[in-house]
Formats: structure tokens, sequence, C-alpha cells
């Protein structure tokens, strides 16, 4: 998913001269769009920061740093009590200091969300012609307001269901603790625009474990924010469709080998949301 969002930025800004061969991208990201770009700036022999917190999983940032990526995490908490706030600052301090940093912005590049009006949303289409209710996670909305725009103007009668974070304040939502990187934020994305969105569900982090155990222990290893949307997903369903089987689609953002020392290791579980039995009911 944030390969096709890092590739159309990427692109405009060399389209744009934004981003000649000299620049160094510089990116706030929780994990998947940097690994993203670390895959994008190898490829291309342009060097990239990635500016994260301490909730971005170890094996991320060894990912990134194995593709030469550089990785610097901000550990300063915005307002909300979030990191998000504090990685913008430290972009546009870096920015302004004149070292020919480019920041890409995916907060409120429409690159972003163009991506996947482009890509996702009619390849969605293309496989399920009678869809009735699609339900996508919500971190800097791009593949949610791509989705969404690409149903509404092509006049598909197409529910769209925004899945957040409990905790996140995207949607208006009271800031609280989120230690799951990927889903909500502690800052409004520029990109959402809430009149393209039905309905809105919001999953606590304890569902997401639930899920990506109960998906695991199904031979699905997939990663937080796939937990998040799955249970989401689920709870609407059973709510608005019960004893019904509508023809529903759920994005599936990440795949669980980079979550192996968070979500399914019981150390990091224990430390965050207390004993795991009582979250996982073994």
């Amino acid at each position: 998913m944030k390969l096709k969002a890092a590739a159309a930025m990427v692109e405009a800004a060399e389209r744009d001269g934004a981003l000649t061969p000299d620049s160094i991208i510089v990116e706030s990201s929780s994990g998947n769009l940097g690994i993203a770009l670390s895959l994008i700036a190898a490829s291309r022999g342009l060097r990239f920061v990635c500016v994260t917190d301490p909730r971005c999983n170890p094996a991320s940032m060894r990912v990134m740093r194995a593709l030469g990526a550089e990785v610097r995490v901000v550990s300063d908490r915005d307002a909300n009590g979030g990191y998000l706030g504090g990685r913008i600052d430290y972009v546009r301090n870096l920015c302004a200091s004149g070292g020919g940093y480019v920041w890409l912005n995916q907060y409120a590049n429409r690159n972003n969300w163009l991506a996947h009006y482009r890509g996702t949303a009619p390849a969605i289409d293309r496989e399920f012609p009678d869809l009735e209710v699609l339900f996508v996670g919500a971190g800097t909305t791009g593949t949610l307001m791509g989705c969404a725009r690409y149903f509404r103007e092509h006049r598909r009668p197409v529910t769209i269901v925004a899945v957040d974070a409990v905790g996140s304040v995207t949607f208006g939502g009271l800031p609280e603790r989120r230690m799951v990187p990927g889903l909500g934020t502690s800052s409004k994305p520029a990109l959402v625009d809430e009149s393209f969105i039905d309905d809105v569900v919001h999953v606590p982090e304890t569902d997401t474990i639930r899920t990506v155990h109960a998906l695991a222990s199904r031979g699905f290893l997939f990663g937080g924010s796939t937990g998040t949307v799955v249970s989401g997903a689920s709870r609407w369903l059973e709510a608005k469709y019960p004893g019904e089987d509508p023809v529903a689609v759920a994005i599936a953002p990440d795949l669980g080998e980079r979550y192996l020392d968070s979500l399914y290791e019981e150390n990091w579980l224990r430390e965050h949301f207390g004993d795991p039995a009582a979250i996982l009911g073994d």
C-alpha cells in the first residue's frame, strides 16, 4: 500500500523539479511508508532520512537502515500526547536548515491519495463489481480518501467505512495513549475530507491484538493496521448487517513479520497491556 503512495510522491516531486539527484528526501513515518521510501530512494540512488518515534517497530528500523536510509527517533510528545507533532516539527526544522532536504509530506500531499484513486480503488472495483461496503484504515488517510473519492466520483453505491484507532484525533476522538504504530494520528491530517466517508469505527488496541492473534491461529500473519481494520469491519458488519452476507472488502495494509517483536511478543504485551492471557483469553 505504501509503495504506491511513495512512488507517486517521489515521481511527482521529480517531475516538478523539487527533487533532484542532490536532494535528501525526508519524511515522518511510523514505519511502513519509511520502508517504502527506503526502497525507492535506494533504487534511485537518493539519500533518505526517516523521522520516526519510539513506537516504530525495531524490525522496521532495521529494514530501513539495511536499505541505506538514516533513521532518526523523535521522543518529544505533542499537545495531544502523541509523537506526530514532534516528528513534523523536526522535519520542518531540518528542511529550514538549508541542507538540501525535500519533505514529501505524506499528510498533505495530494499524490498520496491520487495513487490509490488511480491504482488501489480501480483494482478493487474490477475484482468486486458488486461491492457494497469498503473498510479502509485511517492513518494519513491517503488510501481512504483515494478510494472514497473514486467510488463517489464514479457513482458506485459503495458504503465507505473508515477504521481508526481509539485514542486517535483524526475524526474528532479524544487523544489517548496508542502503542501500535500505523493507524491513527495525534494531529488531524490535512488530506481528510469527511464528506466522502459514510461511517467511522474506532477500535481499541486490545481488540487489535486479539484479532491479529486470532488471524495468526488460522495461518494469516498480519500486522497491527490489518488487525485494526479486520476487527472494526467485523464489529460494524455484525451491527449493521446481522445475519446477512453483503459484499464487503477490508483492505489489509500490512503483514505481521515486522510486528514479531511487539504484537506477537509476550514480554512486550505484558509491559504495555498487562497479562497477555487476560487479553487473548488463553
